[in-house]
């Protein structure tokens, strides 16, 4: 609780508390999180006091634009155990059963019942394993049945402790692995090539509406800004870390651009190739 201000200093809007250690403190200490995290202003979404506000997206507002639906999962291979699902009369984490087809059809029709015409979706899943660069195949079926069924504008995958690849699939970002960015990891090491100290902050920027040939929210922008953890604070990336980002991101269909305005120092811009 004595931390929350390192998010209002952020200007941080919502929490995606899905994950595999949102309970490490118990029940009670999730309570605590959920309490402490609403009485800051703060919207949460994926871990509620019952299954149905675990499962209830945080909703944004956008303005003349809308509003903004964040959705926050977790599965079972990332670490959750299954006694943390949240249910009736029982505080837990909205768990995934699979990533089946039938699982992101149910997604999709609670999504539909929500979304109102001119709004955002944002699914966040913590899924997969801490280490490795190689997307999973079922992620990468899952995240693009999301999309095909209309249920998502951005898929928001984390859960490596480093940086994965980037998709843009039928104009809708995928970051399959967002990586850490700051935590009391530091210090874990590398395993292999892998590096646990370099993390990234993402800026997306969708189409709000027609914009042009973009539909609306197609990603008309990202902007990625490399970014080190030094002591519990963040520094900009060294050229070592940046040469390795560089490698991971430079796979697939996208590549980075060139560096970018003077708003975003040090950081670049992802140019994509279209997929499906």
């Amino acid at each position: 609780p004595a931390n929350v201000d390192c998010l209002t200093a952020a200007r941080i809007d919502a929490c995606a508390l899905a994950n595999n250690h949102v309970l490490d403190w118990g029940r009670a200490g999730l309570l605590d999180t959920l309490r402490v995290l609403h009485q800051a202003g703060l919207h949460t979404a994926g871990a509620g006091t019952d299954g149905d506000e675990a499962w209830a997206p945080a909703v944004l507002p956008l303005g003349a634009f809308g509003r903004l639906l964040l959705y926050s999962f977790a599965t079972r291979g990332s670490g959750v155990p299954a006694g943390w699902a949240a249910g009736p009369r029982r505080a837990g984490v909205a768990l995934l059963p699979d990533l089946a087809e039938a699982t992101a059809a149910q997604l999709a029709e609670d999504v539909a019942r929500r979304r109102q015409s001119n709004g955002l979706v944002v699914i966040s899943i913590h899924w997969g394993e801490n280490w490795g660069l190689q997307v999973p195949a079922e992620h990468r079926a899952f995240a693009h049945r999301l999309i095909d069924l209309g249920a998502a504008d951005v898929v928001h995958g984390h859960s490596s402790h480093h940086p994965m690849p980037v998709e843009v699939y039928r104009g809708k970002l995928i970051l399959y692995g967002c990586g850490d960015l700051i935590n009391d990891y530091e210090g874990i090491g590398s395993h292999g090539s892998l590096r646990s100290d370099v993390g990234c902050l993402y800026f997306a920027t969708l189409a709000a509406g027609d914009h042009g040939h973009a539909a609306a929210g197609h990603l008309l922008r990202l902007d990625i800004v490399p970014l080190q953890m030094k002591r519990f604070r963040l520094t900009r990336a060294d050229p070592s870390a940046r040469a390795w980002l560089e490698r991971v991101f430079n796979v697939g269909n996208c590549r980075l651009g060139a560096p970018l305005n003077e708003r975003l120092p040090g950081s670049w811009s992802l140019r994509c190739e279209q997929t499906g």
